[in-house]
Order: C-alpha cells, then sequence, then structure tokens
C-alpha cells in the first residue's frame, strides 16, 4: 500500500520539464542500443560458421532468436516514447485536463519501467552473447594451436 502512495506522491512530484528530459533520455538510450544492435549483427555475421557448431548450435540459435525478438521490441519501444513526447503539450498548455494529465503521468511511470525491463533484458541479452563468442573464440585458437 505504501508504494502505490509513495509512486502517487512521485508523479504529483514530476513537472513537464523532467518528463521531457527523461524521454530525451530515453530515445537517446533506445538510438545507442539500435546501433549497438546493428554491432551484435556484425558480430554475429563474423563468426557464423563456429556458432553453427553443434556443441554451441542450440544456444546460439536461443540467443540469436533473442536479439531479433530484442530489434523488434526496441522498435516499438521507440514509438511509444515519441509518441510520448509528442504529447507533452498537455501538460504544457495551461489548460486544465486533469484526467488526461493524470493519463499522461501515468503512461510516463509505465514508459519509465518498461524501459527499465528492456534495459535489464537486453544487457543479459549482450551478456549472454558476448560470452558465447569469446568461448567460440577460445575453442576456435584451441583448435588452431592443435593444428
Amino acid at each position: 500500500m505504501s508504494a502505490a502512495i509513495n509512486k502517487k506522491r512521485m508523479m504529483e512530484w514530476l513537472d513537464p520539464n523532467e518528463m521531457h528530459e527523461a524521454s530525451l533520455k530515453w530515445m537517446s538510450e533506445l538510438k545507442f542500443i539500435r546501433d549497438e544492435q546493428l554491432f551484435l549483427n556484425d558480430l554475429v555475421k563474423s563468426y557464423t560458421l563456429q556458432l553453427t557448431d553443434s556443441s554451441v548450435f542450440n544456444e546460439s540459435k536461443e540467443i540469436i532468436g533473442a536479439i531479433a525478438s530484442s530489434e523488434k521490441e526496441l522498435i516499438v519501444l521507440m514509438k511509444k516514447v515519441q509518441a510520448h513526447e509528442n504529447q507533452l503539450e498537455i501538460m504544457m498548455d495551461e489548460i486544465d485536463q486533469l484526467k488526461m494529465e493524470k493519463a499522461y503521468t501515468e503512461t510516463h511511470w509505465e514508459l519509465n519501467s518498461e524501459m527499465a525491463r528492456y534495459s535489464v533484458q537486453y544487457r543479459e541479452l549482450k551478456l549472454r552473447l558476448f560470452k558465447l563468442v569469446s568461448k567460440v573464440i577460445k575453442k576456435d585458437k584451441g583448435n588452431r594451436l592443435l593444428n
């Protein structure tokens, strides 16, 4: 119960400028992640042959599928953040629209939670991919040394 009360108080404390700054920060993070995903795709392409090896194929397939899902989710999230930013005028227009302002603030907190969840999942996915590629590189080096 106290968490709900604290959330409500926090919602009341946010002013439009703070929400605008948060939206800009989210969009910047999402654009960076999009660029990072291009790098991850190039990394996967560079090691495709090694990642199709039977010893790591299932793990590779799972991680690559998760990357593809993450890319789709990123696009949806970017659209939500952009739409949220476009609706900021509701908060700035000096017209009392309490229901709309409350809905905007609630949407802001939902987006905040969604961004935090996405960031954590994305970092975990990146870590899994890097560990897998590292394992493949080490295995490949070991094979070259034996030959």
